[in-house]
């Protein structure tokens, strides 16, 4: 196992904080499947009220893991931070 820098360290840790909350790891393992989602598909998927998740999706944007573009009345969310694909690898090749 080799050293890791210590700007790669802050970057890891920046993306877990974001994303470390089940509701919003659940978010991200969606769109990372479907690409772009609508809130009301997100809510959909997870079976959770639209103000949580709505809530999480303005956290995530604000920090840059997440983006939308709007088409009418409709906000599509989708991964805008390469980092957090990563990490969804490594949950799903994770021995956990």
């Amino acid at each position: 196992m080799k050293m890791i820098r210590a700007e790669k360290l802050e970057k890891v840790a920046f993306v877990l904080k974001t994303i470390g909350h089940p509701v919003r790891l659940s978010i991200i393992n969606h769109l990372a499947i479907k690409e772009r989602m609508s809130v009301n598909e997100i809510c959909e998927a997870l079976d959770l009220e639209q103000s949580l998740i709505s809530h999480h999706l303005k956290t995530m944007k604000d920090k840059g893991v997440v983006d939308c573009v709007k088409d009418g009345k409709i906000r599509s969310y989708y991964l805008s931070l390469e980092e957090v694909l990563t990490v969804v690898n490594c949950m799903n090749n994770c021995k956990l």
